[in-house]
């Protein structure tokens, strides 16, 4: 119990980086060695039958130490930072009880900050606006909804890059909803967490280094199999390539 009280007064672990910055490794080393059990934090590792691709950990990996929140939900499906937010709560709560340290590790920074600040509470996703809106798109282009969002939300529209439709997509989806800025929607937020987290950064100062890891990922993704799991989701009628899963 003295253990179990220990873990649940110590604040969570957040270890972030780059793609194939060596996050996997490190973070099954410090999993064993503090007692702790792994949340994953990014946006593709909660989809199923999208394991090369993503370079979700082995089975073996898994095996190592408990991981959570992968392979919880279909490519079809949507899943928000907010969703993420309540997926890890309650795991950090699960974990604790079992006495054990929370280690959160990924790359999606949204869903960090999300974690980490708090979230507004936005409009749930319309989807006879989400259809309109993808449907502008392919008319005129992202660039132009980008330049719509500047001009009704000129804070989100300098936060969110123009080659960034899904956010684009969700900043003018909120507006028409609620006819409020998402920007101004998210001025109050609050943090989830009871204590604030111990965070730790993998930053590697080679840029060269990292790109070289990122193709020799990718020789490897092609080796195992990635063009055939793409042509198997492909061939699946309820995926296209408008999903957030296959941007």
């Amino acid at each position: 119990m003295a253990h179990s009280a220990r873990a649940s007064s110590e604040p969570v672990i957040f270890l972030m980086g780059p793609t194939a910055a060596g996050k996997t490794a490190l973070s099954l080393s410090l999993a064993q060695q503090l007692d702790a059990e792994i949340v994953s934090v990014d946006s593709a590792l909660v989809y199923r039958g999208m394991d090369i691709g993503t370079a979700k950990p082995s089975a073996s990996e898994l095996a190592l130490v408990p991981h959570h929140l992968i392979d919880i939900c279909e490519p079809w499906e949507a899943y928000s930072a907010a969703r993420f937010c309540q997926d890890a709560l309650a795991a950090i709560d699960a974990i604790r009880c079992r006495g054990r340290r929370v280690l959160l590790v990924g790359g999606t920074m949204l869903y960090f900050k999300a974690l980490d600040e708090g979230l507004a509470r936005l409009p749930e996703g319309n989807d006879e606006i989400r259809k309109a809106l993808i449907s502008e798109a392919a008319s005129l282009g992202w660039a132009a909804l980008h330049q719509q969002l500047c001009r009704v939300d000129p804070l989100a529209g300098l936060r969110i890059h123009p080659n960034d439709p899904q956010r684009i997509q969700r900043a003018l989806e909120v507006y028409r909803i609620s006819g409020v800025p998402m920007s101004q929607l998210q001025a109050a937020t609050r943090s989830p967490l009871d204590h604030a987290p111990l965070k730790f950064a993998l930053v590697p100062e080679d840029r060269g280094w990292l790109h070289r890891r990122i193709e020799r990922r990718l020789h490897h993704m092609v080796e195992q199999g990635f063009i055939g799991e793409m042509q198997q989701l492909r061939r699946n009628p309820l995926t296209h390539s408008q999903l957030p899963a296959m941007r």
